[in-house]
């Protein structure tokens, strides 16, 4: 899988796809594809903090199904992709809470802009593109689209690290599509446009390794600074995971990601902070049950800042059910917990080192 985009889709269900016998496969008969696409997404859901925030708003590291008591849509989007043997394109515009919350820093109508891109195919006999404009982020193993992703919330990794990226990106796949590389010239750590007094930009690669249809490999990184010239401090950041088919209807997913910042300006000292994180998916045709353990140390607060003692220490883990209503519909339900060192959160008015909320969704595509 070569970007978010290709995460897209169901995951532990592509990964199944050799399982399905070549009777069924040679069945059906190949139509021609036609080069526009339209399709949509939506996302209603309503979560139930037990920390009862006044405000409504859950914690400020987490940017989907993020309110409290209140029914919210989370997402929705509609996109058109033009594909071509030579060119590609896609714009995709949307409204929600993840708008608003993930996409703050940008000015105007640009928060509701999902994705906007085009490619050319640079050489006729190789699998070697350029595109450039809005992208989906190279690093992590969710995206957005919460259909797509084997847990009802996203992980705190995904949460507090880029969903998308601006800028360009230079692409190669293998002929026999084990081997994914890109290198990416972008404007900085999930921005479309630059920080204020910002004039540098930001690199990234991204090296995707599928041995066997049961097994992907990926690394990507990104460095850059993301403040202005003035107080400049390099970020440095890799994200490495691995997923694994372990039988028809098991998929394991280990995450490692770890980042350093310059304390300062021309400092050689920096801040760093951790994330592992492991999900287990089991799935059939109508139903898929994810299970989650993950931990964020960022005691420097460079990511999360909380302004305790030791800083964001915080152990996630979540237990979800998802029912598939028809090929459009999928209804979900999630228990979510966090333990922290420091009383980061509210129980009421009273902090607490622990959380616990319940979400559900219904989500609808075409």
């Amino acid at each position: 899988m070569n970007s978010r985009t290709i995460r897209n889709s169901i995951v532990w269900l592509a990964l199944a796809a050799p399982f399905i016998s070549p009777e069924k496969a040679g069945a059906q008969t190949e139509k021609p594809v036609p080069p526009l696409k339209i399709s949509g997404y939506g996302e209603v859901f309503y979560s139930y903090d037990l920390g009862r925030p006044a405000n409504h708003i859950r914690h400020p590291f987490l940017y989907n199904y993020n309110r409290h008591n209140t029914a919210g849509i989370n997402l929705a989007l509609i996109k058109a992709s033009y594909t071509t043997e030579r060119i590609r394109s896609n714009i995709a515009l949307m409204t929600g809470t993840y708008s608003n919350d993930n996409m703050a820093a940008e000015k105007g109508v640009l928060k509701n802009v999902y994705e906007a891109n085009a490619g050319f195919k640079l050489s006729k006999t190789r699998n070697l593109w350029i595109d450039a404009g809005i992208l989906p982020s190279h690093i992590g193993w969710e995206s957005a689209i919460g259909k797509d992703c084997p847990t009802l919330t996203r992980s705190i990794a995904a949460e507090n690290s880029p969903y998308f990226e601006s800028g360009a990106r230079l692409s190669y796949t293998s002929d026999n599509g084990k081997w994914y590389i890109s290198g990416l010239l972008i404007n900085g750590w999930q921005r479309i446009e630059r920080a204020n007094g910002n004039n540098t930009l930001a690199f990234g690669h991204q090296l995707t390794f599928k041995p066997t249809d049961k097994i992907t490999l990926n690394s990507s990184s990104f460095i850059g600074n993301d403040k202005p010239d003035s107080t400049r401090r390099m970020r440095y950041f890799h994200d490495l995971y691995g997923q694994f088919l372990l039988s028809p209807h098991l998929l394991l997913t280990l995450g490692f990601d770890v980042g350093a910042e310059q304390q300062t300006k021309k400092s050689s000292a920096c801040n760093t902070w951790y994330t592992p994180v492991l999900i287990a998916a089991w799935f059939n045709s109508k139903w898929n049950i994810g299970l989650r353990g993950e931990y964020f140390d960022d005691r420097s607060g460079v990511i999360v800042a909380t302004g305790t003692a030791h800083g964001f220490k915080t152990l996630g883990y979540s237990l979800n059910i998802d029912r598939k209503v028809t090929d459009q519909f999928v209804w979900r339900i999630e228990g979510r917990g966090f333990n922290s060192r420091d009383r980061i959160f509210l129980n009421g008015d009273r902090p607490s080192g622990n959380n616990f909320a319940i979400t559900s969704s219904l989500a609808f595509s075409f």
